[in-house]
């Protein structure tokens, strides 16, 4: 089954259990993703509705962090609980270890020798890591690694 046609199963169940946070994440990751469809005029594949999911839950991370700053807990309490649903539907994340040594192994695969490589890493680890690793993590990696050599 499809990442798409499983969140439309879970959102028949949400109505169904009457699970109204629930129900309203899931409606708001099949308007974000029928938005993009629009906007693409093309159905999305299993990556594309990943790439939906992380920038999701990216704007949510970000909204916390305001939300925090600006001492309105209540609020991002709220929007931790929207990324938790969230991330059930992404693969689970790659630890610090298994990060390391894959972007050990690209670099090495590459042949990248200098920070000037650093897109030719990072097109090769977005396609390996896709949905299981937050970029901004994987790129201050590759900086470190890169700038050790």
């Amino acid at each position: 089954m499809s990442l798409k046609n499983q969140i439309t199963e879970d959102m028949k169940s949400a109505m169904k259990a009457g699970d109204k946070d629930r129900l309203k994440v899931v409606r708001l990751m099949m308007a974000a993703i029928k938005q993009v469809e629009v906007d693409s005029r093309s159905e999305l594949d299993d990556n594309g509705v990943l790439g939906v999911l992380e920038k999701m839950v990216k704007q949510r991370r970000d909204s916390v962090e305001q939300f925090e700053k600006g001492g309105r807990e209540d609020l991002a309490a709220a929007e931790r609980a929207e990324i938790e649903v969230l991330e059930t539907y992404l693969p689970e994340q790659l630890s610090a270890e298994e990060l390391a040594a894959l972007v050990d192994e690209v670099i090495a695969a590459t042949g990248a020798g200098s920070i000037r490589d650093m897109g030719k890493v990072m097109g090769q680890i977005k396609a390996r890591a896709a949905g299981r690793a937050d970029m901004g993590a994987v790129s201050a990696t590759v900086k470190d690694r890169l700038n050790a050599l």
